[in-house]
């Protein structure tokens, strides 16, 4: 690393305080003359990342991290014995995770920590290793895939920034240079897929001479991510707003905040099978909220939706699988499905334009939207396109044509940046071929592997399991061979998935196994833009917190760089007042907000409860069934009292904590009970790179009513 890169107090270099962010030039290699990182081989120069990892994870004994979790030493040293074990040929781990650790301010710190432990013991490539998100619902994989945050294009490309006002400065920031001579560095193709995404976006309107319309994307640096909106409509910066199968006031953290912001709307329109709590924010939900519909200027307009099941589609898992279902159903009555409501949407507003003109129209006007009934788009017109076609023949280096012009794209491989082959998410390629539907596939085979190439597809180019070249040493012999995934024959990779290496390099070539970095290794350091809290992982304390000192000693006990809006610290409430930590979670009945409408399962859990310590049960005076009160400097829920000895009291940093379990089904719209809704406690603030709310700690008081 660089000579000016340092780490004190819980701070890295380039900190703001001021800005609350910190100028990450600092985080990046020592550069040689060729502009390559300098390596040592032998790790002997202090600067080594990994050695700065050890001095940086130096500080972590067992006793510091018992005082900071409440965890005996002697359970903590266990889990690392029994994980440290897998480091070795035939044995390997896997790390699953979920909210848990997603609903952090370091959320995603806590994933990276897990997923460079998994580096460092060898079980990433190997089959049953790896790091494994259990999504929160069926298809939030492909939400991240198709580009849905605020900041991403489809395909994981970035959308391009306020200063990157030219295709030119676009490609030099977003196309990585190598890092390492001799290295496949394989985000070079870039341009191949974003010159195919203007095509599907734009059709023949995108051309050389405009750029492939670079001109008609949006340029912004700031994200609009959840938080940021509703901050925005909260200042009354915002007319109108369509939550599409999304329950904000349900969903988002202090509630009552999200129902002032929705107050401010000239509209709202929600898109939803369900009657939600969203669509039906400004009626007195017989709570504590006095709330008056005569002081609320919104008009909410609500369009029926299908669900997932009245409508063939497919689901994204968290293993990249994409599983195309069948619609069992039509919609009810009236009720339409998403592609229907948004197509119509769009040609009426482009009908508008084409009218009347407007301030820019022509990103609406001259957006390719060729399908059969433009009002209503079939979802398997809007897989192919995703899959991508070439727009002329496409022809190999010995100029043999390998697709025909109106054929579906086979592989991403035959991509151009010339404008000859569109597709709208270039890890989809391969999704729906002239071979037909590879989605909808239903061979159960096991490769032994615990694979199964015949179901579904999998992103990138059915691949099973991720960057499976480093199953094998540098001579290309498999650590483990009763678990072999690829091998080498002599003139190419083959074996029992699909190779994550270059075909024809050969074993020893120098290639490292991790194509997609520039550096050809997995990255135990994230530097430049990849993070905006630091590139090695440290521990913070939630935002509110009742630890008021570190056992590391340092001052920077809160994320540094987390985001706090101005106006949200007010609703922050202190150790004193509010003495227990409580969490949010969910519980077996129920799913999310969208359950308590189904009868059955409102008869399994009809009413809303809350989790108690029996320590603090008994401290309190409360038994099982009681009423209580639980309150946060942001409002208070009521709800009966289930005492357990699940919630342990710890001790960190010497104090004895209880905890509070607060699941988070409830509300005042379904077949359950009317309750209250459990965001109603949370705090208004996010993960410091995703901006993922902080559900997981927060604190309150409790008290029997």
């Amino acid at each position: 690393m660089r000579e000016d890169f340092s780490f004190h107090e819980g701070l890295f270099s380039g900190y703001d305080a001021e800005k609350r962010s910190y100028d990450k030039s600092s985080w990046a290699y020592e550069r040689d003359a060729q502009g390559y990182a300098v390596v040592d081989p032998t790790l002997q120069n202090p600067r080594c990342v990994i050695n700065l990892l050890r001095q940086h994870a130096a500080r972590y004994t067992p006793e510091v991290v018992a005082q900071l979790t409440g965890t005996p030493e002697k359970d903590f040293l266990h889990v690392c014995e029994t994980l440290a074990a897998t480091s070795a040929p035939d044995l390997t781990s896997t790390i699953l995770f979920a909210l848990g650790w997603t609903h952090h301010t370091n959320g995603t710190q806590i994933i990276r920590t897990a997923a460079m432990i998994q580096l460092l013991l060898g079980n990433v490539g190997m089959a049953g290793g790896g790091l494994n998100a259990l999504r929160g619902h069926s298809n939030i994989q492909g939400y991240t895939d198709l580009g849905l945050l605020s900041l991403r294009l489809p395909g994981y490309m970035n959308l391009p920034k306020d200063s990157q006002q030219t295709l030119e400065s676009y490609m030099q920031a977003v196309v990585p240079h190598a890092d390492e001579p001799g290295q496949v560095n394989y985000w070079h193709n870039t341009p191949k897929f974003f010159v195919s995404l203007m095509k599907t976006l734009w059709g023949e309107h995108a051309t050389p001479t405009n750029n492939w319309g670079y001109d008609w994307l949006p340029k912004w640096d700031r994200s609009y991510d959840m938080l940021a909106y509703f901050e925005m409509m909260h200042q009354g910066k915002v007319n109108g707003y369509i939550a599409q199968g999304f329950n904000p006031l349900a969903a988002m953290p202090d509630k009552n905040r999200i129902r002032e912001s929705l107050s401010k709307l000239r509209f709202l329109v929600t898109m939803d099978p369900l009657d939600t709590e969203t669509s039906n924010f400004w009626q007195n939900e017989g709570t504590y909220n006095d709330v008056k519909p005569e002081d609320i200027q919104t008009e909410v307009f609500r369009l029926p939706a299908s669900c997932f099941a009245e409508e063939n589609g497919s689901i994204v898992n968290s293993a990249r699988w994409l599983q195309w279902h069948f619609e069992g159903a039509k919609p009810p009555g009236d009720a339409w499905n998403d592609g229907h409501i948004i197509g119509t949407i769009f040609t009426k507003l482009r009908a508008l334009y084409a009218k009347e003109g407007g301030a820019y129209p022509e990103p609406v006007l001259n957006m390719q939207w060729n399908y059969r009934a433009p009002e209503d788009p079939t979802p398997e017109e809007v897989a192919k396109e995703a899959n991508g076609y070439a727009l002329a023949d496409i022809t190999d280096d010995k100029g043999k044509v390998v697709v025909r012009r109106g054929e579906l794209l086979p592989d991403f491989a035959v991509m151009k940046d010339d404008g000859s082959t569109a597709s709208f998410c270039w890890i989809f390629a391969g999704s729906w071929t002239q071979a037909g539907n590879q989605m909808a596939r239903r061979d159960n085979t096991d490769t032994g592997l615990g694979t199964t190439p015949g179901w579904a597809w999998a992103w990138p180019a059915n691949r099973r399991i991720l960057y499976n070249r480093a199953s094998l040493d540098v001579q290309g012999r498999p650590w483990d061979p009763k678990r072999q995934i690829i091998a080498w024959d002599g003139e190419r990779w083959g074996g029992a998935d699909v190779p994550d290496y270059p075909l024809t390099s050969p074993p020893n070539s120098g290639v490292g196994p991790y194509i997609m970095h520039s550096e050809g290794v997995g990255l135990l350091f994230a530097g430049g833009d990849k993070l905006v809290d630091g590139p090695f992982p440290e521990h913070y304390e939630p935002t509110e917190t009742p630890v008021l000192s570190s056992a590391l000693g340092k001052t920077a006990l809160r994320n540094p760089a987390a985001r706090f809006y101005a106006d949200e610290k007010p609703r922050m409430g202190n150790p004193t007042e509010y003495p227990y930590v409580a969490t949010t979670y969910s519980i077996t009945e129920l799913f999310r907000h969208w359950t308590k409408h189904s009868r059955i399962n409102a008869i399994m859990q009809p009413e809303q409860f809350v989790e108690i310590g029996d320590k603090l049960a008994g401290k309190l005076g409360i038994n099982a069934g009681d009423m209580v009160r639980v309150s946060s400097h942001r409002g208070y829920i009521e709800a009966k009292a289930v005492v357990t000895k699940r919630l342990k009291r710890l001790s960190v940093m010497g104090k004895d904590l209880d905890q509070v379990g607060v699941p988070c089904h409830w509300g005042f719209k379904g077949a359950a009970r009317k309750g209250y809704l459990a965001n109603t406690l949370t705090p208004g603030i996010g993960d410091a790179n995703s901006q993922t709310p902080e559900f997981k700690a927060f604190l309150v008081n409790v008290e029997k009513v």
